[in-house]
Parts: structure tokens; C-alpha cells; sequence
């Protein structure tokens, strides 16, 4: 030992430890996650659109509320703060939330609401998307004003998997009411009957140059001749699927639901509210301003809808400046028809991944969901006043003839977890309870949905296929379908009712688009797989929230797998007490 000691040279240590800790970190992975802080207060905030000054309940008094930036890997901390007079969630759309299901924010679903002068803190990491996704409350109807852009860049040192745009810009598409969201929603449930429709759409919180007192603040997007640019659109409306077009300008689609995809070339995006569409856009044209509209897709017959136009501008930085007291207007796109499917069809079916993917093949769940509205005849001893639906009825929804009624004294992942009794039954049908033509005349007896809170039970790592059928119960309409806590391919869509005999030669099991949230065509059906690779509850609606409110949902109960990687973590120690 001693003759070992004394010959060691301490530059040849140096070495050996040096070439060791080399070695060492070149098996690490590189990460540079980092942990982003952020506090959200949740206040009612004097916000004047259309002339009309309103209390409305914001974040940090901001309408839409903060843009949150994150790169793929890293971690969010956002302590919100609930300073408004109602009850309050926030949902991190379309973030999966691996094992973080107390974070996903659900009203009653995956945690308590926070009560007025509450707080809680939601904790995540963002693993393995990259694009756009958006923050928005999932409490009533907050949301028509709380909500955000998420932005997740790829992780540092990757990139895009296009050409790094010149600049980004998110745009997002809302609705804005003459009137407090949540009376409109109340006097609703008061009577039975649809809500009133909204009264403005916006773009970035302003509805723009076609609208009363609106054209001081329209938003502008400048850009400069030959640079290409990443437009980040959310719908974020609360009520409406929308139509989206850039005056004169092709759009590459590269993106959509924080998932890339095979780029396609577009001149019209259709987005459902929760979607969300990452486009290239080429300023090729002459150097000029150019509207950037939205419109309504309305494919409810005879349904009232809110049939005006929101604009923002395309302004290229050299354009022209207009003689002093001349005005000169943007140029204007064509917009399509309110009820154009064809054009809403040939969008949602350009998607596509960019390569191949590994679609769950060996189904162990082939569930068949119907989706659609309904009408309660009118409770016995009820006023006429609060049967105000057609022809004295109640307005409802339902899939596959559950309305679906959330729980108030515990949300069902408590009571998962905890093993509350009576909260919540584990029997959601897999199947209609009764098969008819859904997409033909449909037999009035078959309108009336029943009430409950039922739940799908999924093994962990269990395969899952839903075909997601719409029906003509009162209207056929187009629903965009959102699940909480997952991804999924969307292998195939149709009109009509879905026919496996003919239909399931229509699958794309090859690179099919991987989404949150899928367009249902209107009179059709979609089908979507998906692993059950995520323990917990997961809420899974329609993101019209006039048709959440009347149990156009249901919820996935994922169990816990082996080990603690396939386990939901504890709750946190704020979660708050309904």
C-alpha cells in the first residue's frame, strides 16, 4: 500500500478523476429544464369593448390573461390567488399531467374549487409536447375571459422541425358578452332555454375594426416582406366553432394541440373551441394591411348563433402610407359560408403526423359513445318560467343517455382516491342502451336523457378505442370532444351513422394526427384510440360550455399501475375543501 501511495502522481489523479466525471456527465441527459414561477390573481377588473364598460374577472387584470412561455421539459408553478366574488379553477388545456391529475384544474372533477379569498398551487412539468396549448378557468363560465396562451418551445438546443419562423405570434379567438358570462349562464339554467349568444368575437381580447367602438385598439401583426412567421391560433371562444383567414395569404399548417404534423397548405383554418393550429405564413404579397378574420361555423340548423365578424391586421412594416385624411381599408378575405361542412370536413381531414406512429393496435376496450343533446319534459309542479326550452321543455345533453352531474361535496379524484362511497358509480355504459338510427328521425321517447355520475374504469396501460357518435336529437351539430390527461390518435371521421362493417376500412393506423380535443362532424361520428397510460380521473366533454352545462360528458377512472412511475401522485398538502 505504502509503495502504491507514495508513487501516485497527483496530475495522473487529476486526470482519472477528470476523464471519470467526462465520462460521467456525457451518460447524463443534457437538461436545462427549468422551473418557471408565476402568480395568478383572479379579480374582477373594469374592462370597457363595444362601448359598454363591464366588471369582468381576469387574471392580474389582464384580458386575455398572461402569456406563459415554457421549453418541453420544464416545470410550472402557479400560485393562483381567488380575489373575485365566485368560485374559481384553472385547466392547463391539452398538458397531460403525467401522475399530476390533482393539477388539472376540472371544477369538482380533480379538485375542490378555490373559494372566494382561497388560493392553490398547480405543479407540473410539461413532458414530451411542444406547440401550442392555453390555460383557461374550468369553473361555469369564467373561462369567456380567464384564460392564456401556453407556449412550449422545443427543449434548449432542438428545434423546430421547420425553418425557425422570423417571429411568433399567438392569437387568441374569443367571445365577449354585453353582459356579466355568468348571469348569461344563470338565467339559462333558471329557464331552461339556450343562452344568449354572445355579442362580439375578439382576437387577442379586441373584436376589431367591424365593431362599434372597437377599431382604436385593433390588434396588429406586423410583419416585413419576405420573412415567414409562426401564427399561434387558439380557439378560446366559449360557445363556437370558427373559421379563420388571412386576407390574400396561404397558411402552412405545422402544428396542432402541442403535436406536430405533416405540414398542408390551407387558405382556411376551422378551429373548435380548445383546439389549437400552428401555421408558417409567407408575407408574399404586396406590401399593404390585411385582415386577419374570424367567423362563425354554425352547423346547428336553426340554431341562433352570433353571426359577426372579428378582425385583427396583417400590416407589412413598408406598406404605403395613406394621403393625410385618406383612409384606406384593409383588404377584406372571403370568408366561407356560416354552415360550410365541406370546407370545415376538408380541413379537420388534411391532418396527419408527420411519420409513422405507434397506434395502439389489440384493443381491450371498444366503447361506442353517443353525443349529443336532449330535452327534459318539464319537472311536475315547475313554473312555465323555468321551461322556457322548446315547446315547454328543459334543455339537456348527454353521451350514450347519461347527463352527466358533478359531484358537490368531494371531485371524483378525492373520492377515488379516499374510497368515498356514493360520489360517483363505476358503470358508464360502453355502449348506447338502446341502438337507433341517432343521425335520422329520431323517436321522441328517446329524448330524454338520465341523470348521473358515472365513470368508465380503465386498467393501467389498457388499450382504449371510442367511436365518439353524434346524434339529430333535436339538432345535429358539430362537438368538439376534449379528453383531460391524454393525447389521441384520431384514426378516422364520417357522416352518417358509424358502420364497422364498412367504416373501419377507413382507419388510418399509419400516421394519424395526434389531438386533445376532436371536431365530431355534424349528423357524423370520429373515432379516436388511445393507452390508458396516466392513473387518475379524467373528464372527458364537449368544450361548448352551453353543452357541458346541460352533462355532455363523462370521466375516464384510470387506476394506478405497478410501482411509483405508474402511480398518481399524493394530493398536494392546499388542495382545497369543497
Amino acid at each position: 500500500m505504502e509503495a502504491y501511495r507514495n508513487s501516485s502522481n497527483p496530475f495522473c489523479s487529476f486526470f482519472v478523476f477528470f476523464g471519470l466525471l467526462v465520462l460521467f456527465m456525457s451518460m447524463m441527459p443534457i437538461t436545462n429544464a427549468k422551473v418557471h414561477y408565476h402568480d395568478f390573481v383572479v379579480q374582477a377588473t373594469p374592462v370597457k369593448r363595444l362601448c359598454k364598460t363591464l366588471s369582468t374577472i381576469t387574471v392580474n387584470g389582464m384580458y386575455p390573461g398572461p402569456t406563459l412561455e415554457v421549453n418541453n421539459g420544464d416545470t410550472l408553478v402557479v400560485n393562483v390567488v381567488n380575489r373575485a366574488r365566485y368560485n374559481v379553477t384553472i385547466h392547463w388545456h391539452g398538458v397531460r399531467q403525467i401522475r399530476t391529475g390533482w393539477s388539472d384544474g376540472p371544477e369538482f372533477v380533480t379538485q375542490c374549487p378555490i373559494r372566494p379569498g382561497g388560493s392553490y398551487t398547480y405543479r407540473f412539468t410539461i413532458q414530451g409536447q411542444e406547440g401550442t396549448l392555453w390555460w383557461h378557468a374550468h369553473s361555469s363560465w369564467l373561462r369567456a375571459t380567464v384564460y392564456g396562451a401556453l407556449i412550449i418551445r422545443p427543449k434548449e438546443g432542438d428545434s423546430y422541425p421547420f425553418p425557425k419562423p422570423k417571429r411568433e405570434t399567438a392569437l387568441l379567438l374569443g367571445e365577449w358578452w354585453n353582459a356579466n358570462p355568468i348571469d348569461v349562464v344563470r338565467q339559462a339554467t333558471r329557464t331552461g332555454a339556450a343562452p344568449n349568444v354572445s355579442d362580439a368575437y375578439t382576437i387577442n381580447g379586441q373584436p376589431g375594426d367591424l365593431y362599434n367602438c372597437s377599431s382604436r385598439d385593433t390588434i396588429i401583426v406586423p410583419v416585413d416582406s419576405g420573412e415567414t412567421n409562426l401564427l399561434r391560433v387558439v380557439n378560446s371562444a366559449l360557445n363556437q366553432q370558427l373559421f379563420f383567414k388571412v386576407a390574400n395569404h396561404k397558411l402552412t399548417v405545422v402544428g396542432a394541440d402541442a403535436s406536430y404534423v405533416k405540414p398542408f397548405t390551407t387558405s382556411v383554418l376551422m378551429l373548435g373551441p380548445g383546439q389549437t393550429t400552428d401555421v408558417l405564413i409567407k408575407a408574399d404579397q404586396p406590401p399593404a394591411r390585411y385582415y386577419i378574420a374570424a367567423r362563425a361555423y354554425a352547423s346547428a340548423q336553426g340554431a341562433p348563433f352570433d353571426n359577426t365578424t372579428t378582425t385583427a391586421i396583417l400590416e407589412y412594416k413598408s406598406a404605403p402610407c395613406p394621403a393625410k385624411g385618406v383612409t384606406i381599408k384593409p383588404v377584406m378575405p372571403t370568408m366561407p359560408a356560416f354552415n360550410d361542412t365541406a370546407t370545415a370536413t376538408s380541413f379537420t381531414t388534411s391532418f396527419r403526423s408527420p411519420r409513422q406512429v405507434p397506434v395502439p393496435n389489440n384493443i381491450d376496450h371498444n366503447l361506442f359513445f353517443t353525443v349529443g343533446l336532449g330535452l327534459n319534459n318539464c319537472p311536475p309542479g315547475a313554473s312555465s318560467s323555468s321551461c322556457q326550452g322548446p315547446n315547454g321543455t328543459r334543455f339537456t345533453a348527454s353521451m350514450n343517455n347519461v347527463s352527466f352531474v358533478l359531484p358537490s361535496n368531494f371531485s371524483l379524484l378525492q373520492a377515488h382516491q379516499q374510497g368515498i362511497p356514493g360520489v360517483f358509480t363505476r358503470d358508464f355504459p360502453a355502449n348506447p342502451p338502446v341502438k337507433f338510427d341517432y343521425t335520422g328521425n329520431v323517436s321522441r321517447a328517446l329524448w330524454q336523457p338520465v341523470p348521473g355520475t358515472k365513470l368508465y374504469p380503465l386498467k393501467y396501460g389498457e388499450t382504449v378505442q371510442v367511436v365518439l357518435q353524434g346524434t339529430n336529437i333535436f339538432t345535429a351539430e358539430n362537438h368538439p370532444i376534449h379528453l383531460h390527461g391524454y393525447d389521441f390518435y384520431i384514426i378516422a371521421e364520417g357522416f352518417g351513422n358509424f358502420n364497422p362493417s364498412k367504416d373501419t376500412a377507413k382507419f388510418n393506423l399509419v400516421d394519424p394526427p395526434l389531438r386533445n380535443t376532436a371536431s365530431v362532424p355534424v349528423g357524423g361520428w370520429t373515432v379516436i384510440r388511445f393507452v390508458a397510460d396516466n392513473p387518475g380521473v379524467w373528464l372527458m366533454h364537449c368544450h361548448l360550455d352551453v353543452h357541458i352545462g346541460w352533462g355532455l360528458a363523462t370521466a375516464f377512472l384510470v387506476e394506478n399501475g405497478v410501482g411509483e412511475l405508474q402511480t398518481l401522485e399524493a394530493p398536494p398538502a392546499d388542495l382545497p375543501l369543497c
